[in-house]
């Protein structure tokens, strides 16, 4: 008969020889894995584990910015007499041998937990065009540079509603699916402006031929909410159409009704709030221009002060913002601009405006918000500076690119994100751009190429440097 000292004797021998044969068969396994696997422990290597977009901790919620806006001289009555161009966006199919290679890895900054209407942090991202042709290796080596080499946190999308959904509840998600998943590949967070409404969905007798409104806004609502429930917790901010102060983008049979825009703005906000509270929704950018004769164009100052009588302040977490460089620096405001007489583009030096000026046409956005009682921040979902300096030529029009170096481009566009920073009412930053050069082919008719961080050939140009040099510069002041 065992007794139960011999029992227990024989159950702790079994326990010791368990244990050694798991941690035996264990080590054997984890040898072989890594032998065989090195990928799994080497995230530099050629075929990394799929990135982890989980935040790794948890990093500090800034304070509320404080405003404190410098003076700006008031507006002069002279206006210059032309509506700034809104390039076309081109398209282009791409061999995966025509991206430039990139020895750097994906972005390891992990995704903030807290949602984006709550990260406060002034972020910058970059516009990155997506041609619905391009396949996955190819839009990888983009996203790759954004946040990878750049190390940007933010890219922004430009969405054609019409190109999505040109005949009523058949949408097209193949753009858009490929973009989710590099976005989601390389942790990055993405901006979406939703524009252009296909020919079913606008005014009866409007002229197509140019942009426009829905007839309904509830219409556009639910085409941004089958984007949200496409891909929820996938998309960080939205942006409600852009330049609605041009004929050119807001074509409506009641004309430039800043009216007709919020009540477009209210119905999508009220949309998204519903389906991703945490989502920020961006007024649309309005086109800096002098012209303002209410039919072809307001002034955008004048259009913005016509928007916040309607309540756009109520309806966004943050107000759009753009402008497009011409041929002067960050720092000048429209009247304190010294005189060029080497510049061949005379519109900021002969004939001043606050249009001509980043800095005046952000400052005066902000003063009229902080003058009717609100602290809503600036998104700026596109500014940056053109140069020729490479290029074979450019279309009439774009002249002021002429005046610019590549060296004046690669030092205004990280003056201008220190500017920024600085002045503290701005929240978001998107640069522009990154790709439009090759996917235009650098053709000299394309208002996007002169933008492009990428020259010909594949080259990067000088800003492309600059501006990893100040992001990462930017990351680690902030950090320490």
């Amino acid at each position: 008969m065992v007794t139960k000292t011999v029992y227990k004797q024989i159950r702790g021998f079994v326990a010791i020889w368990l244990s050694i044969t798991f941690v035996m068969g264990l080590s054997t396994f984890l040898a072989i894995y890594f032998t065989y696997n090195p990928s799994a422990v080497d995230p530099g290597s050629s075929n990394p584990l799929p990135l982890v977009t989980q935040a790794q901790e948890t990093p500090e919620e800034a304070p509320a910015p404080v405003v404190v806006l410098p003076s700006v001289t008031p507006e002069p009555t002279s206006s210059p007499t032309s509506v700034a161009q809104e390039p076309a966006v081109p398209v282009m199919v791409y061999e995966a041998t025509d991206i430039p290679t990139l020895t750097s890895t994906p972005a390891s900054s992990p995704t903030p937990t807290l949602p984006p209407v709550a990260d406060a942090r002034y972020q910058v991202g970059i516009q990155v065009e997506h041609a619905p042709d391009l396949n996955a290796d190819n839009q990888d080596a983009w996203y790759n540079s954004v946040a990878g080499d750049l190390g940007l946190t933010w890219v922004k999308q430009e969405v054609r509603w019409e190109l999505m959904e040109p005949e009523q509840g058949q949408i097209d998600w193949s753009a858009l699916d490929l973009l989710m998943r590099s976005a989601e590949k390389y942790a990055v967070k993405l901006l979406l402006s939703v524009v252009t409404a296909p020919d079913w969905a606008r005014e009866p007798g409007v002229v197509l031929e140019r942009h426009g409104p829905p007839a309904d806004p509830q219409v556009y609502a639910d085409f941004l909410a089958a984007i949200l429930e496409r891909y929820p917790g996938r998309i960080h901010a939205i942006e409600i159409w852009k330049a609605q102060n041009i004929d050119r983008e807001w074509t409506s049979v009641n004309g430039l009704n800043a009216a007709d825009y919020v009540k477009l703005l209210q119905t999508s906000y009220e949309t998204i709030k519903a389906i991703e509270p945490g989502l920020i929704v961006i007024s649309g950018a309005l086109s800096p221009t002098g012209v303002n004769d209410g039919v072809r164009a307001y002034d955008d100052f004048n259009y913005m002060d016509q928007l916040i009588n309607a309540g756009v302040l109520d309806w966004a977490d943050c107000v759009g913002a753009r402008h497009n460089g011409y041929n002067i620096g960050p720092d000048y405001r429209y009247n304190e601009i010294p005189d060029d007489p080497t510049a061949s583009f005379r519109g900021p030096f002969d004939n001043p405006h606050h249009s001509w000026s980043f800095r005046s046409t952000l400052e005066g956005y902000a003063n009229r918000i902080r003058a009717a009682g609100k602290d809503t921040q600036l998104c700026v979902t596109k500014f940056g500076w053109p140069s020729a300096e490479d290029l074979e030529g450019l279309r009439e029009g774009l002249d002021f690119a002429y005046d610019n170096t590549l060296e004046e481009q690669a030092e205004w566009i990280p003056q201008a994100m220190t500017n920024m920073a600085d002045w503290d009412f701005v929240w978001l930053a998107f640069i522009w751009n990154l790709n439009y050069g090759p996917q235009a082919d650098w053709a000299v008719d394309n208002d996007n190429v002169p933008y492009s961080l990428i020259g010909p050939g594949f080259n990067f140009r000088p800003a492309y440097d600059a501006i990893r040099a100040w992001q990462r510069d930017y990351q680690t002041r902030t950090r320490a």
